[in-house]
């Protein structure tokens, strides 16, 4: 039913959770695990000139421990993984990841307290996820919400 399931990551604590569904859902379905971090331009673009590039710098060595942190474990549990990195405003690029990878599930959590999760004008990603989708979502709830 699912070949390949996308597991969106901001690399916070939550994480632990949401692939404690990801990846049962995965091995049974012998599916592949994506692990998608997305460098948020809407922070990048409001940084200071001096500070932009330093603050980049920084959220794509996250963004690569974030995707990896998902690799190992999927890994570990015998599934195959792909990690990716990329730049936007995160529910548009987790959708059109998932169109053009030929994703069959999303499973996100619902909340992270990356430095984007912090400006709370920008809204759940989580819920635009799941608004805009044309593919099934897996919506974790994470603890202490």
């Amino acid at each position: 039913m699912y070949d390949d399931v996308l597991v969106p990551t901001d690399g916070s604590d939550t994480i632990p959770e949401t692939l404690a569904h990801a990846l049962p859902i995965a091995a049974n379905n012998d599916a592949r695990v994506h692990a998608l971090y997305v460098i948020d331009t809407r922070i990048t673009m409001a940084a200071s000139e001096g500070a932009r590039d330093d603050l980049e710098r920084w959220l794509a060595q996250e963004g690569d421990r974030a995707v990896a942190a998902v690799e190992e474990r999927a890994a570990a549990e015998g599934l195959e993984a792909v990690a990716e990195v990329r730049e936007g405003t995160p529910p548009k690029a987790i959708l059109e990841y998932a169109d053009e990878a030929g994703i069959d599930l999303i499973v996100i959590g619902t909340r992270g307290k990356s430095p984007r999760e912090k400006v709370t004008s920008l809204g759940s990603v989580s819920e635009r996820v799941v608004d805009n989708a044309e593919i099934p979502v897996f919506v974790v709830r994470n603890a202490g919400e």
